[in-house]
């Protein structure tokens, strides 16, 4: 698999580095003696695929890999659209056709989709130009709120500058803006406080207008009463 070639996994956290072995991750800090090849990491790790409704579904690495954002494919008139991207590579997967990020931190694979799917990227251009996407090949900036086919993205800043979260129908995706610990949620401390508490007034205020039966989070799928009763507490609290 010759296209795999100079890309390296952090069996720390999924980063994916492209074409460069630097003495530690760029994102989590550990050395790169954590770091295999994709290659190897394609044939370590296979992705699961999980139903969530009729037409999405929850990919993740299996065994875990790191600190790996779940991704959700949504199926709509035969075309499959992500949200996010697995650490790992397989050939295994139904073609998708766009790759649409919520953030910069975790793009995954996502190149490598790409070149063998020929996938399209999209992430917002305030996130465009951080360090960790810099090797990564995108096909759209993105500066406002969108709808794609049945797909409404928001722009919400926050955990990062350019976070956008995602409906589809009855279906929530909001990545890791909210972290579950232990039975309660906390916003991601990963960015600046201020910001990321407006940025989850914005999210509140949208999602209000929406008839919303499941939330998919970066390692959870919840529905939507059950989430939104810890969403409102945490708000209350903060």
């Amino acid at each position: 698999m010759a296209f795999l070639q100079n890309q390296y996994v952090c069996l720390a956290c999924g980063y994916n580095l492209i074409n460069y072995y630097p003495k530690s991750c760029p994102f989590c800090g550990v050395s790169n003696e954590n770091f295999i090849t994709a290659e190897e990491c394609a044939n370590k790790y296979k992705i699961i695929k999980d139903k969530v409704s009729n037409e999405v579904f929850r990919l993740y690495s299996y065994p875990s890999l790191g600190l790996e954002h779940s991704t959700y494919c949504i199926n709509i008139k035969s075309k499959n659209i992500w949200i996010d991207c697995p650490s790992s590579f397989t050939k295994n997967l139904d073609p998708m056709d766009k790759i649409l990020f919520t953030h910069n931190h975790f793009l995954g694979a996502s190149n490598l989709y790409r070149s063998y799917y020929t996938a399209f990227i999209w992430i917002h251009k305030k996130d465009s130009s951080h360090y960790l996407v810099k090797n990564y090949p995108i096909d759209r900036k993105f500066k406002y709120n969108f709808k794609l086919s049945e797909i409404s993205a928001f722009h919400i800043d926050g955990h990062t500058p350019g976070f956008t979260f995602y409906i589809f129908k009855t279906n929530l995706f909001i990545c890791d803006y909210l972290i579950l610990k232990g039975k309660n949620f906390i916003l991601n401390p990963y960015g600046p406080a201020f910001s990321t508490r407006i940025g989850a007034e914005k999210l509140k205020n949208i999602v209000k207008n929406y008839v919303i039966k499941k939330v998919c989070g970066f390692n959870y799928v919840m529905d939507y009463n059950e989430w939104n009763e810890g969403f409102l507490n945490l708000l209350n609290n903060i």
